[in-house]
C-alpha cells in the first residue's frame, strides 16, 4: 500500500508557502469538521460590497497556523522555553479556534442557534476531536479555556495582539482590496517576546503596533462596518429569524434536513451532544443560500421579500448618523410603510428598524498590549506611545443607523 504524504506544503496568496508541521495537524485539517470551514465565508455578506471577499474560514485558519509557527520560532530563538508538546498544542488551538463558526460566520449565531456563541461551539468540537484523537488535544483545550499556567500562550491565541487578528486584518485587506488594513505581520511577530510569562512587544516595534491599531480602526469602518455590509448581515439575520418563526408555526419551508432541524428546534448549550454537533457540522453557507433562493418564492410576504433583497442585492436603505435616531422619525417611517402594505406592526419591524454600531480599535478595559522597554520595564502601549492618535484609538466610537425600504424614501 502506498503511504500518504502528510507533510504537505500549501500555497497561500498572502504568505506564500505554508507548511503542515506534523501528521496530527494534517489529520485534523482532513477531518470533516475542519473541511467544513471551506464552505464558511470569512466576511459574511461583505462580498455584496467587495466582490473579491469570497475567502473562507479555512483560508484564515491555515493563515493563523502559519503565523503561529513563525511566532513560536521567534520566541524560541529569543530563549523562551516552549516544549514540543506546548508548541504542538499552540498549533492545534490556533488551527481550531474558529471551528465553531456557523454559516456566514456570525449571522446564524444570533438567529438559528440563538444562545450559543461560536467559541462555545469551537470548544465542543475540540472536545469531540479529543475523543476521536485519543486525548491528543488535551493541552490545546487547556490553553483555549485559559486554564494553562503559562499565560502568554492564551495571549497568542486570544488577545488584542493575537495571531487571529494579525491574519484576518492582512487577509481581509487583501481580498477586499482595502489597502488601509494591510499590516506588517512579519515585523510584529519579529518583535514579540515574553516577560514574566506575559506576551510583550519590544519597544522598537511600537510603530508597527500603531499601524496595526490604525489598520484595525479603518478596516472596521471601511469593511466590517461598511453600511451595506451591516444592512446585508442584518437582513440575513432577519430572514433566518423569520424562517424560525414560521417553522415554529408549522409552516412548510424548503431547506436541507440539517437546516430544518435547527429551524424547528431551540438549541441550548446544555442540549448539544455529538448528534447535534454532527448536524451543526453539516451546516454551511450553501444550506442557507440554497434555502434563501427558494424562500424568495414563499407565500409569506416577509420571508419572500427579505430573501429577494439578498438574492438580487436590492437591500434596505440604511442611514448612518453620529446622533441617536429620532424615535419620531422611526415611527413615521413605520406608519408610511404600513399604509402601503397591510402588515402587522410586528411584521413591519422586519423592514423598518434602528440600531447602533461600535468601533473599538483598542480597549483599555481589556488586557493591554504591553511594550517591553530597553530598561526591561513594561508599559501599556497607549502610555508608551508618543502618538496622540493612539489615545484616540482607545476610545470607542459609536454610530447609529436606521433601515427602511427604498419604496418609502
Amino acid at each position: 500500500m502506498s503511504q500518504i504524504n502528510k507533510l504537505k506544503i500549501l500555497n497561500d496568496p498572502i504568505y506564500g508557502f505554508i507548511t503542515i508541521p506534523n501528521t496530527l495537524i494534517y489529520d485534523l485539517i482532513q477531518h470533516p469538521y475542519f473541511q467544513r470551514l471551506r464552505r464558511i465565508s470569512q466576511m459574511g455578506m461583505s462580498y455584496l460590497v467587495y466582490p473579491g471577499a469570497h475567502h473562507t474560514r479555512f483560508h484564515h485558519a491555515l493563515g493563523c497556523l502559519h503565523i503561529m509557527q513563525k511566532a513560536v520560532q521567534t520566541l524560541k530563538f529569543k530563549g523562551v522555553a516552549i516544549s514540543n508538546e506546548e508548541e504542538n498544542a499552540l498549533y492545534i488551538t490556533i488551527l481550531l479556534h474558529d471551528i465553531g463558526h456557523g454559516p456566514f460566520s456570525h449571522a446564524l449565531e444570533h438567529s438559528v442557534v440563538e444562545e450559543v456563541h461560536h467559541e462555545e461551539l469551537s470548544l465542543l468540537f475540540m472536545q469531540q476531536l479529543n475523543v476521536e484523537f485519543d486525548g491528543k488535544l488535551s493541552l490545546a483545550i487547556q490553553i483555549f479555556k485559559g486554564e494553562y499556567h503559562r499565560k502568554f500562550m492564551l495571549q497568542l491565541i486570544s488577545s488584542q495582539l493575537d495571531m487571529d487578528r494579525m491574519d484576518y486584518l492582512k487577509r481581509d485587506s487583501f481580498y477586499t482590496g482595502v489597502n488601509e488594513g494591510n499590516i506588517n505581520s512579519e515585523r510584529l511577530i519579529q518583535m514579540l517576546n515574553v516577560q514574566d510569562d506575559v506576551l510583550v512587544m519590544e519597544e522598537k516595534g511600537i510603530y508597527s503596533i500603531e499601524k496595526f491599531l490604525m489598520a484595525r480602526r479603518l478596516m472596521y469602518w471601511q469593511a466590517y462596518l461598511h453600511k451595506t455590509s451591516v444592512v446585508a448581515e442584518l437582513t440575513l439575520t432577519k430572514i433566518l429569524k423569520r424562517a424560525k418563526e414560521l417553522a415554529n408555526k408549522n409552516v412548510e419551508l424548503f431547506g436541507s434536513p440539517n437546516l430544518l432541524f435547527f429551524l424547528n428546534n431551540k438549541i441550548e448549550l446544555s442540549h448539544i451532544d455529538k448528534n447535534i454537533l454532527d448536524k451543526f457540522s453539516f451546516l454551511d453557507d450553501y444550506d442557507v443560500l440554497g434555502a434563501i433562493k427558494q424562500w424568495q418564492f414563499h407565500s409569506d410576504f416577509v420571508l419572500s421579500n427579505l430573501s429577494k433583497m439578498i438574492i438580487n442585492r436590492n437591500l434596505l436603505k440604511i442611514e448612518v448618523s453620529e446622533d441617536k435616531i429620532d424615535k419620531i422619525k422611526l415611527l413615521d417611517l413605520k406608519q408610511k410603510f404600513s399604509k402601503q402594505l397591510n402588515l402587522s406592526e410586528k411584521d413591519i419591524e422586519y423592514f423598518v428598524f434602528k440600531g447602533k454600531i461600535k468601533n473599538e480599535a483598542y480597549s483599555k478595559l481589556s488586557e493591554p498590549i504591553r511594550i517591553l522597554k530597553k530598561d526591561r520595564t513594561v508599559e501599556d502601549v497607549v502610555e508608551a506611545s508618543d502618538q496622540l492618535h493612539l489615545k484616540a484609538l482607545s476610545k470607542t466610537v459609536t454610530k447609529y443607523f436606521i433601515c427602511y425600504p427604498k419604496v418609502i424614501d
